[in-house]
């Protein structure tokens, strides 16, 4: 069953077409995204794909499958998308206000494109729906939690569920015998705890700007210190929600774009770079700790996304203050690593993979299989 995969951000949209076995036959990205001027653009990638065998006409893939990153408590799984499934989506646009209206952009482009073929939606929360009540709850009034389904949801699931499986076929060891810690580090960055193979905490909460620090968003905050500055400073809620969103994180501490690769660049330089980095790291290590604790121990420590994949020094920086869980990279693997690679040193306590992000995978997986559930 091939797959077109539909991966909507904040601002732009990648779009695979994947074949049986989830090898890329062909790909778009558009690095911006309304979802209403660029459907030209997407009307051309599909008139361009291969028709093989199938009548003139037919689309070569047979579901298209949409990642879209905030299922409330609702979607726990994919789910085929009907005038029903599309509504409740954007009900939840105030929970993911920059990537939940162009989740449902691409739905509705794709639909007039293509009515005839179904589309299942794939939730970035959904990996999370595991985690046990304890971990999940705020300490807010019950009423509260009830009345608004307040609760700590988590994000990049999707990530989460390929790399930890990819990292247990790479060790060659069952998922259900591991203990792993996944480390998703991008623009955007959450830890997962997953325990044979469920997800049993993570970084992020009711929204994604909880956790650790990243490129433009705090990480996590004393709620004093939100609360001060809306009380003190005359920064209104709009202005606020957006200074936590784009202006904070390493942009903010560095002055600069918030990109690893120019801190990593200034640091020895810049004292600005060089803290941006050391707050960066602690809050990584710090994380990783708590991961650990939530699963009693620590088999495999997975990094993924743009900087866990291509920042050796981040990596190096992060097992530096793990030694006493049994972490050790090995200097040589480490800088060498490119695609999915180990870079534990021979004798570590605990094994270090890097993996190659691949969502669309997961994405395309789950389109299948709420195809084949269907009545």
């Amino acid at each position: 069953m091939r797959v077109l995969v539909v991966n909507a951000g904040s601002s732009s949209l990648k779009v695979r077409l994947l074949s049986d076995d989830n090898k890329v036959i062909d790909k778009l990205d558009l690095g911006q995204w309304s979802g209403h001027d660029e459907t030209e653009e997407l009307q051309a990638f599909l008139d361009r794909l291969p028709t093989d065998d199938r009548p003139p006409g037919t689309p070569c893939f047979d579901v298209i499958g949409h990642r879209i990153v905030h299922g409330g408590a609702e979607f726990t799984k994919p789910v085929l998308i009907d005038r029903r499934v599309r509504a409740r989506i954007a009900a939840l646009t105030e929970l993911a206000p920059l990537h939940q209206p162009r989740g449902v952009a691409g739905i509705d482009a794709l639909s007039r494109l293509l009515p005839d073929v179904p589309a299942v939606a794939c939730f970035d929360t959904a990996f999370h729906a595991s985690i046990p009540d304890e971990t999940a709850t705020y300490a807010l009034p019950h009423e509260w939690n009830r009345r608004w389904g307040l609760r700590r949801y988590g994000f990049h699931g999707l990530s989460h569920s390929y790399v930890s499986r990819r990292a247990a076929e790479i060790l060659g060891q069952p998922i259900e015998m591991l203990r792993m810690v996944s480390c998703h580090l991008g623009a955007g960055a959450s830890l997962a705890a997953v325990e044979a193979g469920r997800s049993v905490d993570t970084t992020m909460g009711f929204t994604p700007l909880a956790g650790l620090v990243m490129a433009t968003r705090t990480g996590s905050l004393d709620p004093g210190l939100v609360l001060w500055l809306q009380m003190h400073s005359g920064i209104s809620a709009d202005k606020l929600s957006y200074v936590l969103e784009h202006e904070s994180g390493l942009k903010g501490l560095s002055g600069g774009s918030g990109d690893m690769r120019e801190i990593l660049r200034d640091i020895d330089d810049d004292p600005r770079a060089r803290l941006a980095f050391e707050v960066y790291v602690h809050r990584l290590r710090r994380e990783i700790a708590a991961m650990t604790a939530s699963m009693g121990g620590l088999d495999v420590l997975v990094f993924t996304g743009g900087v866990g994949e291509h920042s050796a020094p981040v990596r190096a920086a992060a097992a530096e203050g793990l030694h006493y869980f049994g972490v050790d990279l090995d200097p040589v693997a480490n800088d060498a690593a490119s695609g999915d690679a180990e870079i534990s040193a021979p004798d570590a306590l605990v094994r270090t993979v890097v993996v190659t992000a691949r969502e669309e995978v997961e994405i395309a997986n789950g389109a299948r299989s709420a195809i084949d559930q269907a009545p």
